[in-house]
């Protein structure tokens, strides 16, 4: 009311004022001039007066509102949303919406030790967390338990020992009660040394549950995980290693619960790794248990090619498959998390010890500059996958991620080791510590000379692929083994390196019955010079791996589905195969 008021009273003061003035006109024309004029200024003065208190009004209280929407109407494109029709896009109103974001309740001190534990598994967290308020040592001065917060880590996995003659590097400690041990029983230590043929003494401080003072044992062992001719054999570089402690009488029926290396028994350790003792879930061994060393594929995106080697593997009875990741491409974590999910994978997380680089892409580019020390830092996942696993299974064996253990005689490992094994036996009577099988190659310039099979779909690689060489490398050349963990001490990644109970014995599987069937663009850089002459320019068809063809497509195909690597939808129904002859393109 007020404003219309005001508005009512100044229109009338404008209009008297517009009279007054025309007296002074000569002429009627002139007047009706003046008026217009003066007509139209105060129907401008009136409306831009109205539209000045509107604006005005939208700087207070209540009707801020109009002001933000007034903003986002004029930058509306930075908040739109495009729909399905072009051009067509829906506001934005800051206060009306909410960021979403993890408000889920801060963990427990517990529940973030479990994760820790998950992450880490060679600290002792649940053992510490137990005793941590609690004095445990020798003495006052003697061999205190180290809290957690005083361990020297070393890239997120490693705990470092630096000793008056060379630097430690550990990685793992486990328990070994196996039947032929000879000093059962023992804890070992697996890691890295900067020195050769270590000569410093030094000490294991083991820790047992109930107790509050450590028991000594003396390292009697540094097992090299390395033969010299292989290079690399000289001080200030690291050289793999399985330490050695026998647990001293009076607590040979207990398993230590942590482990610390030390110089002298006494000192304060800056290392303490839990003990590793897996025992199978039902006290029975599974049959089959694959380890793969540290997955460096930073930029490859090999995820498709890892879901039909995982696939092929189940087909094969492989009961779970035990990964080691450096650094991989997001599709290939969604493919490992995808079978961490179903039980079977497991995958850990690995750095390089040391002053080795761990910044993603500097590493690939390391190991493949640094060939020996590549091979080297290898042997660390192989062995402490050995150890993880020696109680819970019959055989283990180490694959890279394009090599396949192909039984030709059998539809399965376990009938092909029901074959092998009595084979073995009638040679010699012991059992073998390792069945090694030859490699023959699968190269994919083969498969691109022969063209493509029709009733298989392309991004099968192994089953596209089913031209070979005629010719295997030699005997005992880049095998792969079924090892008997019962019965090896260390591995390499072709054979035992060490056994218990003297030499290793390995067993060489005829040809008729299993191969390695190793799927690679070209030969191994030893064998460059005379890969096209032995190997590239004589090939044969060998269509063994088809006998698992429907099996092996319907689970692939079905997981890429589920995982969104193709554009359908991933609720589609897998069309039946054609059963008929595969025929090529």
């Amino acid at each position: 009311m007020a404003g219309e008021n005001f508005r009512e009273g100044g229109g009338m003061a404008v209009m008297g004022a517009t009279r007054r003035m025309c007296r002074w006109c000569p002429t009627r024309a002139l007047r009706r001039g003046v008026y217009f004029l003066l007509l139209w200024c105060s129907l401008c003065y009136l409306v831009f007066r109205f539209s000045g208190q509107e604006e005005a009004g939208f700087t207070h209280g209540g009707t801020g509102r109009l002001l933000l929407q007034k903003i986002v109407e004029t930058r509306a494109p930075p908040f739109a949303t495009t729909e399905s029709a072009p051009n067509v896009t829906t506001e934005f109103n800051p206060l009306e919406q909410e960021p979403s974001v993890d408000r889920s309740p801060s963990l427990s001190e517990q529940d973030m030790a479990e994760q820790i534990q998950a992450k880490i598994p060679n600290l002792p967290i649940s053992y510490w967390q137990k005793y941590k308020g609690k004095a445990m040592s020798k003495n006052k001065t003697c061999a205190k338990f180290p809290s957690l917060y005083e361990l020297s880590f070393n890239n997120m996995y490693w705990q470092t020992l630096k000793t008056s003659n060379g630097t430690f590097y550990l990685y793992g400690a486990y328990y070994d009660n196996r039947t032929l041990v000879a000093m059962k029983p023992v804890i070992r230590v697996l890691g890295m040394i900067d020195r050769l043929e270590p000569r410093v003494k030094t000490f294991c401080q083991l820790w047992f549950e109930g107790y509050k003072e450590p028991v000594f044992a003396k390292v009697w062992e540094y097992k090299y995980i390395w033969y010299k001719k292989w290079g690399n054999y000289k001080n200030g570089l690291f050289q793999p290693y399985l330490i050695g402690c026998q647990i001293p009488p009076g607590h040979r029926h207990l398993v230590p619960q942590s482990v610390s290396l030390v110089e002298r028994p006494c000192d304060m350790a800056t290392t303490n790794l839990r003990v590793i003792h897996n025992r199978p879930p039902n006290g029975q061994k599974e049959d089959f248990a694959v380890c793969v060393k540290g997955l460096d594929f930073l930029h490859d995106d090999l995820s498709v090619r890892l879901v039909e080697w995982l696939e092929m593997l189940h087909v094969l009875g492989a009961n779970k498959v035990f990964l080691y990741e450096l650094e991989v491409h997001p599709n290939i974590s969604k493919v490992l998390q995808h079978y961490q999910a179903l039980g079977r994978v497991e995958v850990t997380k690995l750095t390089l010890p040391g002053e080795q680089p761990n910044i993603p892409g500097l590493l690939h580019m390391y190991l493949k500059s640094k060939v020996t020390n590549k091979r080297q830092n290898e042997l660390i996942p192989y062995n402490d996958c050995l150890y993880k696993n020696m109680y819970r299974y019959r055989y283990i064996a180490l694959l890279d991620t394009d090599e396949i253990i192909m039984p030709k005689s059998s539809m399965s490992w376990k009938g092909l080791m029901e074959i092998v094994v009595p084979k073995a036996l009638k040679t010699k009577k012991d059992p073998r510590a390792s069945y090694n099988v030859r490699n023959v190659y699968f190269m994919d310039t083969m498969r691109h000379s022969h063209g493509w099979f029709r009733e298989i779909p392309h991004y099968m690689h192994m089953l596209q692929h089913v031209y070979r060489s005629v010719n295997y490398t030699k005997p005992g050349q880049y095998v792969k083994c079924f090892h008997d963990p019962e019965r090896v001490l260390t591995l390499h990644n072709h054979f035992p390196l060490a056994c218990l109970g003297g030499s290793c014995s390995s067993y060489a599987v005829d040809t008729e019955d299993a191969h390695l069937q190793h799927y690679r663009a070209d030969c191994v850089n030893t064998l460059k010079k005379s890969c096209s002459q032995e190997y590239k320019n004589h090939t044969v068809l060998d269509t063994t791996i088809w006998r698992f063809r429907e099996p092996l497509v319907s689970r692939v195909t079905e997981t890429l589905l589920k995982l969104g690597f193709f554009t359908t939808n991933s609720s589609s129904r897998l069309v039946d195969l054609p059963a008929s002859g595969v025929r090529r393109k």
